[in-house]
């Protein structure tokens, strides 16, 4: 599944992140590695942004680029 097909309250696991290296690695910067567990905060109604909390902090993302973040559920 994506982080674009999650719902406010899910918690998911990390299992990779499918885009260009250079975005990759800018988000891995941030602490979203394979095995990060994120908990969904937000949704907006057309499902973009989507606002998780990771690590502590909280951090938004576009519908493009949530639909290239595989997670789990957990």
């Amino acid at each position: 599944m994506t982080l674009s097909q999650c719902h406010i309250g899910d918690k998911v696991r990390v299992k990779s992140l499918r885009m260009s290296e250079n975005k990759s690695k800018r988000l891995m910067d941030m602490g979203l590695i394979p095995g990060t567990t994120l908990e969904i905060l937000r949704v907006a109604p057309f499902g973009d942004p989507v606002a998780i909390k990771l690590r502590g902090f909280q951090i938004s993302f576009r519908k493009s680029e949530a639909k290239n973040i595989i997670v789990e559920a957990i």
